[in-house]
């Protein structure tokens, strides 16, 4: 029987011994919140549907394809834990659960989880017994709550706009591993380009004395480079890179990374990882990768798929949906208002391309502090995941938080200054960007959304803009923003193509759909648009990117480059030509001459 989505979900932090657990599930729902008091993790026959996990409910791919609200729903399957396991511990990885997760094993409570988004792991070893096991899982999720963040869910019955089916309960890969009573909980890899190193700190579950954390450097297999320390938490060791070969969009070298625990000489865990030896940063209002400036050329992507909404079908559409970004001309993707999965980075990772990583806040109430702290406790755990990928180069917390700084603003400003402190704290290397758009509190980068589709108007509100005098930059919202001050300054997002094939043929049903701005009648004049609007962002010296809306359609969305199946929808040498047109702030020469 075929296995949706077999991959090992994890690639930067690989084990051999594993077992997925996608597939045929039993399933139900719980709309009355009764099904814990109806002892449904004991007894678990009340399920009595089938759903394909990694899978929502929501989604064709899941097979149940149920799409108006659920409290909550039940899910159930068995397994079996090989003989090999025995004396070791037995971990469940849940890459993600929508929203509020609570396992069981053979009856057992072995742990709960709040957050859609960021990936978990219960240690169930004292729950499982030889022969067959059942887990038990129950998800509840209430999108209308303002508590929890939900991205682009609609928090309406159906799709409208920008807002699109929901995502509830299970969306990624569940699986099991086994590790040793000594292992690693986690590695954090930065890249230090300029020393020529990576700088390893390991997090154990466990320590003990005489017990040793070595890294091995790998190229083509053979180990170039090793270090051993006594293992402890938090204990950084370097590691020398011979002969640096940096990581870049044009050359994206990855090095293969090995990590052992060892105890009187025997390996009692072995990790293999990778990583990419690269540098990003801000030198005054220019991005520089690898001590090189850089323009940002992104494209939005929601991650939206038609059978599987949050989830993508398989591992090639994710590699899939980076490689059409770059046909086009884009040097990488704002990921937006969703966590992408760590395939995804990983794929990224190998092929070169940008991302700002970005967090699913819409939804949030800003008046309530549990609300706050929801956000602030799920977007630590999604840093600490995916801080080793080299692709990702900005972090992104919010995004249009404007309805809560005019709502509370207050807390809005404070959840903004507390953000940020917290992810530079988590993560001093990358620029942190506070908020997408609009409202700025305390920012590295300054952003602004500009939808107008006049070529015109878009061009002349940016002529002025000059880091040495910044009071001439355009603001949308000036009375309840910080004022620019120098920053990089990007436009991430403009355009919306608002286009369908066939929209100008005789007969069209031209006013279906949704998108920005005035809908073209033909496509010369999305060509046009897209050309022009491109030009003055590329062409000026002070604006250090863009992001372009958007990627694909998107249900009702009609703004993408390719159609919601991923068939481009214009000649992609025209648009390579606009997107990867030369950008101004890229030319050294003006660099030395200021």
């Amino acid at each position: 029987m075929h296995q949706p989505r077999p991959e090992h979900p994890r690639p930067q932090f690989f084990r051999e011994e594993w077992i997925n657990l996608n597939g045929d599930w039993d399933f139900n729902f719980d709309f009355g919140l009764s099904g814990e008091e109806k002892g449904w993790h004991q007894d678990s026959s009340a399920l009595n549907q089938k759903i394909t996990v990694p899978f929502c409910p929501e989604s064709t791919a899941s097979g149940i394809g149920y799409t108006d609200f659920m409290p909550a729903v039940w899910y159930q399957r068995t397994f079996e834990v090989p003989d090999a396991w025995t004396g070791k511990r037995v971990l469940l990885h849940f890459g993600a659960v929508d929203y509020e997760c609570k396992t069981w094993i053979n009856g057992k409570a072995v742990g709960s989880h709040i957050g859609g988004s960021a990936s978990f792991v219960f240690d169930i070893t004292d729950a499982v017994q030889s022969g067959t096991n059942v887990v038990v899982v129950n998800a509840k999720d209430d999108t209308r709550s303002g508590l929890q963040p939900g991205g682009k869910q609609a928090p309406e019955l159906y799709s409208n706009g920008c807002m699109y089916t929901r995502t509830t309960g299970i969306w990624q890969t569940v699986w099991l591993e086994a590790v040793s009573d000594y292992s690693l909980e986690s590695v954090s890899v930065v890249p230090d380009l300029d020393g020529s190193r990576f700088v390893v700190t390991p997090v154990l579950r466990q320590s003990q004395r005489g017990l040793y954390f070595k890294a091995s450097l790998l190229e083509a297999g053979r180990v170039v480079a090793d270090v051993t320390s006594p293992a402890t938490t938090g204990a950084a060791i370097s590691i020398h890179v011979p002969d640096p070969h940096p990581w870049s969009c044009d050359d994206p070298h990855l090095y293969d990374l090995r990590f052992e625990l060892l105890l009187n000489d025997d390996i009692v865990d072995s990790v293999q990882s990778y990583a990419g030896l690269r540098k990003f940063h801000i030198e005054g209002h220019r991005f520089f990768l690898n001590n090189v400036p850089i323009f940002l050329r992104l494209v939005l992507d929601q991650g939206f798929y038609r059978d599987g909404i949050w989830t993508a079908p398989d591992d090639d559409a994710l590699r899939s949906d980076i490689e059409i970004s770059q046909a086009v001309g884009f040097n990488g993707a704002r990921l937006h208002q969703k966590v992408f999965e760590e395939r995804f980075h990983y794929w990224a990772d190998r092929l070169g391309y940008l991302t700002w990583g970005e967090f699913s806040d819409w939804g949030l109430d800003f008046s309530r502090p549990e609300a706050l702290h929801n956000h602030q406790r799920e977007w630590r755990e999604v840093m600490l995941r995916d801080r080793n990928h080299p692709s990702i180069v900005v972090w992104t917390p919010f995004n249009e938080s404007i309805r809560g700084a005019q709502q509370a603003p207050g807390p809005h400003r404070q959840s903004h200054l507390e953000i940020y402190e917290m992810t530079r704290a988590l993560d001093p290397t990358r620029p942190v960007h506070d908020t997408s758009g609009y409202v700025h509190v305390r920012t590295d980068i300054y952003s602004v959304h500009d939808y107008d589709q006049d070529t015109e108007s878009f061009h002349e509100r940016y002529q002025s803009l000059d880091p040495q005098n910044p009071e001439k930059a355009f603001i949308r919202y000036p009375d309840i923003s910080e004022p620019y001050s120098g920053q990089p300054y990007v436009v991430d997002e403009y355009g919306g193509s608002w286009w369908v094939e066939g929209s100008d043929a005789e007969g069209s049903d031209y006013e279906e759909g949704w998108g920005y701005g005035n809908r073209p009648r033909t496509i010369e004049e999305v060509y046009e648009r897209i050309e022009k609007l491109t030009a003055t962002l590329l062409s000026h010296p002070n604006i250090s990117g863009y992001t372009y809306t958007q990627l694909t359609d998107v249900e009702q969305e009609e703004n993408g480059i390719y159609t919601y199946d991923r068939r481009l929808k214009f000649d992609a040498a025209r648009l390579r030509k606009a997107f990867g047109g030369s950008a101004a702030i890229e030319d050294v020469r003006q660099i030395y001459a200021h």
